[in-house]
């Protein structure tokens, strides 16, 4: 299945394209149903992203008023954990300076701390987030769909918290659901994450992976057969997908 592939100048290229395209895909969810919804992605990848979004001028070309933004994936641990994607956008983007503009009941994270306070487990904050997707995301095609995703790629091959062999890859029905915490990946910790049969509905897919030590998974992502099993990532190689890399994870094409 054909992808677009973008090689920038380096991590600050990746970022700065990725804003260019978030903004043109919510300004187009915005110009469709007058509202637009963005999924985030953790981990460094969005940094500095997440940056560029609380201080670039291309920002402010969007309504963030009407969007809502959500959570690709989280840990299950506190607020207050060095861990926790959610404390990452918050502190980096959300409530730099108080200046986003998107209203608090438009802000979707996982509800970890819910669960947490109320003694349940991932289990309970998945199924809880499922419900809140189902209610709020319009649908393309009969499935939830959001306007822009973002994305990372572990170096084993993941997106999202879908790990090589799990079960989130099969997932069908459920919006969100519930992973043990990996043993081949730091951090080891249980997470929840969006199911990836979500991408086949999403408006746009951005894809960022900078870092030479992820080259060889790019190439095999990219080039060899499709094996979602072995390599989850390559759900995303999608035609609304754009892989953004630098000359380092791009290396081995």
């Amino acid at each position: 299945m054909r992808t677009s592939v973008v090689v920038c100048a380096d991590r600050e290229g990746i970022a700065s394209r990725a804003l260019d395209l978030v903004v043109d895909g919510l300004r187009a969810g915005i110009a469709l149903r007058g509202e637009a919804h963005l999924a985030l992605t953790g981990g460094s990848s969005a940094a500095a992203l997440f940056a560029l979004l609380r201080s670039d001028a291309r920002a402010s070309r969007v309504e963030w008023s009407r969007v809502h933004i959500w959570q690709g994936d989280e840990r299950f641990v506190p607020l207050d954990h060095p861990d926790r994607n959610w404390t990452g956008a918050l502190r980096d983007w959300l409530e730099a300076d108080g200046a986003t503009g998107v209203p608090v009941t438009q802000l979707h994270p996982i509800p970890v701390d819910a669960a947490i306070d109320r003694g349940r487990d991932a289990t309970w904050a998945a199924e809880r987030y499922s419900e809140e997707i189902e209610r709020v995301l319009p649908r393309r095609a009969g499935a939830v769909a959001f306007d822009v995703v973002l994305l990372g790629m572990g170096g084993d091959g993941h997106i999202l918290s879908a790990f090589p062999g799990a079960p989130a890859i099969a997932e069908e029905h459920v919006p969100a659901l519930a992973v043990a915490a990996p043993t081949h990946i730091e951090p080891h910790l249980p997470r929840v994450t969006l199911a990836p049969f979500l991408l086949r509905a999403a408006g746009g897919i951005v894809v960022m992976v900078p870092g030479a030590a992820k080259a060889d998974t790019v190439a095999d992502c990219l080039t060899s057969s499709c094996d979602p099993g072995r390599l989850p990532a390559q759900l995303a190689v999608r035609p609304t997908t754009v892989w953004l890399l630098e000359p380092g994870s791009a290396a081995s094409l």
